[in-house]
C-alpha cells in the first residue's frame, strides 16, 4: 500500500513540480516587469480575492466533502449512480458559483474596501484594483469546476493531469506578462487577463480526461439529490474551516495594505517560495492519502487507516525539517538569484528575505495540517479541523497585533514579517490541535520508533544548517554576480546540502528505502 502511495506522490509531485518551477519562471517575470510597487500591490490582491473563494469551492471545502462521497459511491454503488452524482453536483455547484460570480464583479470596489482599506490612502491603487478584481473574478467559476474535475479524476487514481493543470496558470501569465502588458495603456492589467484566460484554459484541459472515464459531467440542477445534500452538509462546516485558514491570509493583507508600499508584495514572493516545497510534497501527499484514507475507512479497515496516516507523518517531518531548515539559511540567495533583475531592487529582496524566513518556520506546520486534516475528511468529520482552524485563526489574528504594532510604533525595518511569523506559529498550533484531537477520536497512536527518527532528523538538519553556512557567500557578493553565477552556486548549495542530510541520516541509522517502502 505504502509503495502504492509513494508512487502516486512521487507522480503527484514530479506534476506538480513542474508547475512549481513555471511558477517560479512566473514570479521571476512579474517581479523583473513590475517589481514590488503599485502595479504589483494591486494585483496581488485582486488576484488573492478570487483565490480565496477558490480554496473555499475549489480544492478547500469542496474537494474534501466531496471525494469521500464519491469514492463511497465507487465502493458501493454502480456507475449510474457515479454519473449521476458527478451531474447533479456539477450543476448544482456551476449555478451557485455564477451567482457568485456576478456579485463579485458588481461589488468589487467594496471588495477592495473590505480586504485592503488601507489603498484607500491611494485613490489610484484603489481603482486599479478594483479594476482587476473585475477581471479576475470570473476566475473562481471555472477554476471551481477544475478542482470538481480533479477532485474526480483523483479518486479514479488518475493523479497526474490534476497536479500538472496549475502550470497551464503560469503559462498563461508569462505570455500575459511578456506579451499582452507592453501592447495595454495599463500594462499590468494584463496579469488580471492572464488570471482569466487560465481559468477557461485549465478547465477545458481535463474535460477529454472525463470523458475517457465516461464521467464528461451533464449539468443538472437536481438539488435534492441524496449525494448533493450529503456533499452540502459535509462542506457547510468545511467553507468555514477552509475560509479560516484564508481569512488569516487576507487579514495580513488587510494589516499589509497600511503598511508600506511593497509589503503585500514582500509577503507574497516569500510566501511562494514557501510554497513550492509545500506544493510539491506537502500538498502532493494530502492529494493522495485522501482518497486512500477514504477508500480504507469505508471498507471499516481501521488498522490500514491509521498506518497509511503514521507512514505519511514521518515522511513529512524527514522531508519538511530539511526543507524548512534550507529555506531559512538560503533566504537570502534564493531571492537574489530568482528576484533581483530590472525593478526588483536590493532593498525588495532585504525585506522579502525577513518574511521568507518567518514563514520558513512555520513549513513543517504547515505540511503537518495538510497531512492531518484528511484523517478528519476521509472518516467524513468536517467539523473537527474547523475547530482547530478556529482556535488558530483567533490566535494568529492576536499574534498579528502583538507582533507588528510595537515593530511600526518603534520603526522596526520589516513589521510585515511578524504578519508572517505569526501565520508560522498558528500553522504548528492548528496542527497540535488535529494530532491531538486524532489521537482521541480515530485512536491514533504513533507507531513505534518516533523519538529516535525525531533525532536522527534533527542531528541531520543541524548538520545540513552547518554546511550550508559555512559555504554561503555574503549577499553582497550575491548581488555583484551574474545570473549564471548564482544560478550555478545556488545549485551546488542545495546539492551539496540535500546529500549531507541524508548522507548523515544514513550514518545516523535511518535507512530511507525502509521508510518509504512503509
Amino acid at each position: 500500500m505504502s509503495r502504492r502511495l509513494l508512487r502516486s506522490t512521487a507522480t503527484v509531485g514530479a506534476m506538480t513540480g513542474i508547475s512549481r518551477v513555471l511558477g517560479l519562471l512566473r514570479d521571476i517575470v512579474i517581479a523583473r516587469a513590475f517589481g514590488a510597487g503599485v502595479g504589483a500591490d494591486a494585483f496581488f490582491v485582486a488576484f488573492k480575492i478570487p483565490n480565496f473563494l477558490r480554496r473555499l469551492f475549489g480544492e478547500g471545502a469542496f474537494s474534501q466533502a466531496f471525494v469521500p462521497v464519491l469514492a463511497e459511491y465507487k465502493s458501493r454503488r454502480d456507475g449510474a449512480a457515479v454519473r449521476q452524482l458527478v451531474d447533479s453536483v456539477v450543476g448544482v455547484l456551476g449555478g451557485v458559483l455564477c451567482l457568485v460570480t456576478v456579485a463579485g464583479i458588481v461589488a468589487a470596489p467594496l471588495l477592495v474596501l473590505i480586504f485592503a482599506p488601507g489603498f484607500l490612502q491611494e485613490s489610484a491603487k484603489f481603482d486599479l484594483t478594483a479594476e482587476m478584481i473585475r477581471i479576475t473574478f470570473p476566475y473562481i467559476l471555472f477554476i471551481s469546476l477544475t478542482a470538481l474535475a480533479g477532485g474526480i479524476l483523483n479518486s479514479y487514481g488518475r493523479f497526474a493531469v490534476p497536479a500538472f493543470t496549475p502550470a497551464l496558470l503560469n503559462l498563461c501569465l508569462i505570455a500575459a506578462a511578456l506579451w499582452l502588458a507592453p501592447r495595454l495603456a495599463e500594462p499590468v492589467t494584463a496579469l488580471a487577463w492572464g488570471v482569466l484566460l487560465a481559468g477557461v484554459v485549465q478547465l477545458l484541459f481535463q474535460l477529454p480526461y472525463l470523458r475517457a472515464l465516461g464521467l464528461l459531467p451533464r449539468p443538472r440542477l437536481h438539488w435534492r439529490h441524496e449525494g448533493v445534500q450529503r456533499v452540502v452538509r459535509l462542506m457547510l462546516p468545511g467553507i468555514f474551516g477552509s475560509s479560516v485558514a484564508q481569512i488569516n491570509l487576507l487579514f495580513d493583507t488587510l494589516i499589509a495594505s497600511f503598511l508600506v508600499t511593497g509589503s503585500v508584495s514582500w509577503l507574497y514572493f516569500s510566501d511562494r517560495l514557501v510554497e513550492f516545497p509545500l506544493g510539491v510534497f506537502g500538498i502532493a501527499l494530502a492529494t493522495v492519502i485522501l482518497p486512500a484514507l477514504s477508500r480504507r475507512h469505508a471498507e471499516d479497515d481501521p488498522r490500514a487507516f491509521l498506518a497509511t496516516l503514521d507512514w505519511a507523518l514521518r515522511l513529512a517531518v524527514v522531508i519538511g525539517v530539511p526543507a524548512a531548515v534550507a529555506l531559512v539559511v538560503l533566504a537570502g540567495p534564493l531571492l537574489v538569484t530568482l528576484f533581483q533583475y530590472g525593478a526588483f531592487t536590493l532593498e525588495d529582496v532585504a525585506m522579502s528575505r525577513l518574511s521568507l524566513m518567518a514563514y520558513a518556520l512555520g513549513l513543517v506546520g504547515f505540511i503537518l495540517v495538510k497531512v492531518l486534516a484528511p484523517g478528519f475528511y476521509a472518516r467524513q468529520d468536517t467539523r473537527t479541523p474547523v475547530r482547530a482552524a478556529v482556535v488558530a485563526m483567533v490566535a494568529n489574528m492576536g499574534l498579528n497585533v502583538a507582533f507588528v504594532v510595537p515593530m511600526v510604533l518603534l520603526d522596526v525595518p520589516g513589521p510585515h514579517a511578524g504578519l508572517a511569523l505569526a501565520t508560522s506559529l498558528a500553522a504548528f498550533l492548528n496542527a497540535g490541535l488535529l494530532l491531538v484531537w486524532l489521537r482521541r477520536d480515530a485512536g491514533y497512536r504513533p507507531a513505534p520508533g518516533w523519538g529516535r527518527l525525531l533525532v536522527q532528523v534533527a542531528v541531520a538538519s543541524l548538520a545540513m544548517a552547518g554546511l550550508l553556512h559555512a559555504l554561503s557567500a555574503e549577499m553582497a557578493h550575491w548581488g555583484g554576480w551574474s545570473w549564471p553565477t548564482r544560478a550555478a552556486v545556488l545549485a551546488g548549495l542545495v546539492v551539496v546540502g540535500a546529500g549531507s542530510y541524508f548522507l548523515v541520516l544514513r550514518l545516523a541509522g535511518l535507512h530511507l528505502r525502509t521508510l518509504l517502502r512503509g
